[in-house]
């Protein structure tokens, strides 16, 4: 590589002996004697090496043009060659800008020397300039990458094999926070194990992409429903070190999905569950006639409560489709509270005391009237109250269950309902899906549509549900509920809320159970209610 070099001597002679014993060794020289052709020289060709003397007709005119070289070309090599005696001064005025300083007459075996430090030393920035001119399209690469992964709209993560996040984009840092080192299925579902079916996992397994739709919840509660790509990252043996996962938000989709077909899909699901009632009240009926045949006691009775438990059990379906079939405007009108909680008591208490669960109440008989649709939201609290039993009736971890039900006002403008149970409890991931629809944690047995249609009561009457539930541990329900009609807000800026859980003694709350249709006079308020 050649090299450009300028000599800056006044002595003509020494400068043209200099400039052919370089130009042999392949430097391009250049000569100047005075600090006008020097500095013009430069400016045209911006030289590698500057061979100096600053002494110009007896006087010391270079030091300030060497200086200015510098600064206008820090990577500019400045070899000083002077008399011995202006050695000193020179290099106390130029100090470390100057590569080295030489004598008169020059040494050739140390002008070689510094020639070869000044080409390694531009070698060596030649290279680093060309390694940070790589380096500077690598970060503009980098940055073009991020922003393209930080602006594509949709959930993206990156999750190793113990399906930590390792890097997420803008969005899902927005919505799911920016734990990095977190579990996916914790930020997702907030579930404590890994997530059944993941495709994450079927793609560490057999290196090809995988697709689900899941129902995952932000940190601000909200759920979204989710279509999840999968795709494998490689190193560059080939193996898969991490997975990308791509959740686009689909929910808008869903709730815009035609609302028939919804119901269709539903009733299609059920029609097992719908056969198999229909088996067991034909049954029923027959017991019932071959009963009154022979006159036998116990078989009408068994007959009689296998039909009534049959014919509930389809009226509460048939009542829960046609509310969701048919979207319905709330029929306002004052309500009693106190009568309509006592109504609540009696429906669900035969079902408690068959299953042997004491259902203890505390019902303020001051609760007074509220404007309310009192079929819904009779309706709704049952819903509540049964599921309540049910949790205790399905839990076999303990025997001892019990199920509260308190209502007392909550301020001038509000009625609290709150049903407690210490039943089987729920998971996070559980409680986050209980009023979506279609969900059920009965199997078979339930229809996905009754909490869905309890939440969203209540939420049309303007109030709140607060739960409180964790496995093993029973559940709580808060409702509260607006004594006046509200304005018509859109269910989902309801939010629904946890709060801490409150265990009530037993004793606090336990009074006699229910006599008849509408509760026994104890029922409404017991003498050793709080």
């Amino acid at each position: 590589m050649t090299v450009t070099l300028l000599i800056i001597d006044s002595d003509t002679s020494l400068a043209e002996a200099l400039a052919t014993y370089l130009a042999r060794q392949q430097f391009a020289v250049d000569i100047a004697g005075c600090e006008a052709d020097a500095a013009g020289l430069f400016e045209r060709h911006a030289h590698k090496i500057v061979l100096a003397d600053p002494i110009f007709a007896g006087r010391v005119k270079g030091i300030a043009l060497l200086r200015r070289f510098k600064a206008d070309q820090p990577l500019t090599q400045l070899i000083v060659f002077t008399a011995e005696e202006l050695l000193a001064p020179f290099m106390e005025q130029l100090g470390s800008d100057a590569l080295g300083f030489l004598s008169k007459p020059v040494n050739s075996l140390a002008l070689d020397h510094m020639l070869r430090q000044a080409r390694e030393w531009i070698s060596l920035k030649s290279k680093l300039d060309r390694y940070t001119a790589r380096l500077d399209d690598l970060h503009t690469a980098q940055v073009s990458y991020q922003q393209l992964f930080d602006e594509v709209p949709c959930y993206i993560s990156v999750q190793d094999r113990r399906f930590r996040i390792t890097a997420a984009n803008r969005l899902f840092k927005k919505d799911f926070g920016t734990q990095v080192g977190a579990f996916c299925y914790e930020v997702y579902k907030h579930r404590s194990t890994q997530c059944p079916n993941c495709p994450v996992a079927d793609t560490f397994k057999d290196g090809k992409p995988h697709q689900t739709e899941e129902i995952v919840t932000s940190r601000s509660g909200r759920q979204y429903n989710v279509l999840t790509w999968t795709a494998p990252i490689r190193d560059e043996r080939g193996n898969i070190t991490q997975v990308m996962e791509m959740s686009t938000n689909i929910t808008q989709i869903r709730k815009l999905q035609d609302h028939l077909v919804s119901l269709g899909l539903m009733l299609g699901s059920m029609s097992h569950g719908v056969k198999g009632m229909l088996t067991a009240l034909d049954g029923g009926i027959y017991q019932l006639e071959t009963g009154l045949k022979r006159q036998d006691p116990d078989r009408i009775q068994h007959a009689f409560d296998q039909i009534r438990q049959m014919t509930d059990r389809i009226r509460k379906m048939v009542l829960e489709i046609l509310y969701y079939a048919k979207s319905r405007e709330l029929q306002y009108r004052e309500v009693d509270a106190h009568r309509l909680a006592r109504t609540v008591v009696a429906t669900v208490y035969p079902v408690a005391e068959r299953h042997r669960v004491p259902l203890k109440t505390d019902i303020d008989p001051a609760l007074g009237m509220c404007e309310a649709d009192p079929n819904w939201l009779q309706a709704a609290l049952v819903n509540f109250l049964e599921n309540a039993v049910e949790a205790c009736i399905h839990d076999r971890n303990q025997s001892d269950h019990e199920v509260w039900f308190q209502a007392r006002p909550d301020g001038p403008d509000r009625i609290c309902f709150e049903v407690i149970d210490n039943g089987m409890g729920m998971d996070r991931e559980t409680q986050e899906k209980m009023f979506t629809l279609f969900f059920s944690s009965k199997g078979s047995k339930g229809t996905g549509l009754g909490m869905f249609i309890a939440n969203h009561v209540i939420t049309q009457h303007g109030g709140s549900i607060r739960v409180t539930s964790s496995p093993g541990q029973g559940s709580r329900f808060l409702i509260l509920l607006p004594r006046h009609r509200p304005d018509k807000l859109p269910a989902s800026e309801l939010p629904m809320h946890e709060v801490p859980p409150r265990n009530p003694e037993p004793d606090q709350l336990h009074i006699d159970p229910p006599a008849g249709p509408l509760g026994s006079p104890n029922c409404a308020h017991g003498d050793d209610s709080p």
